[in-house]
C-alpha cells in the first residue's frame, strides 16, 4: 500500500477540520462523535486518527486556528493611533470578521468549557492577547482624556461581549445590512467607552 502524499494528507486534514467545524457548531462538541466526523469526510474511523490524535485535539486545533487567524487579521487591520478612530476601527473589524465566521465564533466561545485545563490555558492566552488590544486602546484613550472609563478591563469585556453577540442574530438577508449594524455598534461602543 502506498502512503498518502503530503498534499493529499493536508487536504484530508483540512476536510476533517471543516467537517468537525460544521458538526460541532450544529450539534455541540459533546454530541459529535469521531465516527460522525469520519463519516462526513468519507473515512474509516481508524484513518481519522492518522490526522488527529483525538476529539479534544481536534477541538483545540479548531480554536487555535480561529484565534491565530483572528490575531493575524487584527494585525493586518493596522488600527489608527488616535483612540476614538481606533475604537471605531476595532468595532468594525470585529463585527465584519466574526459575522463572516459564525461557526468558528460559536465554537471558540461556547466550547471553552470542554477543553482540558492545559488546552484552556493556551486558548485563553490567545483570547487575552486579542482583548489586550482593545483594552490598550481604551486605556490610552482614558489617559488622554477622550474616554471616560472607570475600568478599561471591564469596558473591554463588555464591548467584546456586545460585539460578538452580533453573530447570534445577524443574517445577511435580514432587515439591516452589515454596514448599518457596524454604524449602530460603533455608536454603542463609543457610549460604552464614554467618548467625550
Amino acid at each position: 500500500m502506498t502512503r498518502p502524499t503530503r498534499a493529499r494528507s493536508a487536504e484530508t486534514a483540512a476536510r476533517i477540520r471543516a467537517a468537525a467545524l460544521r458538526l460541532i457548531a450544529r450539534d455541540g462538541y459533546a454530541a459529535v462523535s469521531m465516527r460522525q466526523i469520519a463519516g462526513e469526510v468519507g473515512l474509516q474511523v481508524g484513518a481519522l486518527y492518522n490526522h488527529v490524535a483525538d476529539k479534544q485535539g481536534l477541538l483545540v486545533v479548531l480554536m487555535r486556528d480561529h484565534m491565530e487567524a483572528l490575531l493575524a487579521a487584527l494585525d493586518a487591520a493596522d488600527l489608527p493611533d488616535e483612540p476614538v478612530d481606533a475604537l471605531d476601527a476595532f468595532v468594525r473589524f470585529h463585527i465584519r470578521y466574526h459575522a463572516a465566521r459564525p461557526d468558528e465564533v460559536f465554537i471558540a466561545y461556547m466550547e471553552l468549557r470542554n477543553l482540558t485545563p492545559e488546552n484552556f490555558a493556551e486558548i485563553e492566552a490567545m483570547r487575552r492577547a486579542y482583548e489586550d488590544r482593545l483594552e490598550g486602546l481604551l486605556a490610552r484613550g482614558a489617559a488622554a482624556g477622550v474616554f471616560a472609563l472607570r475600568d478599561a478591563r471591564v469596558a473591554t469585556m463588555a464591548i467584546i461581549a456586545m460585539l460578538t453577540g452580533v453573530t447570534t442574530w445577524f443574517r445577511p438577508e435580514g432587515r439591516l445590512k452589515l454596514a448599518e449594524v457596524e454604524e449602530i455598534y460603533v455608536d454603542m461602543a463609543r457610549k460604552a467607552a464614554g467618548v467625550r
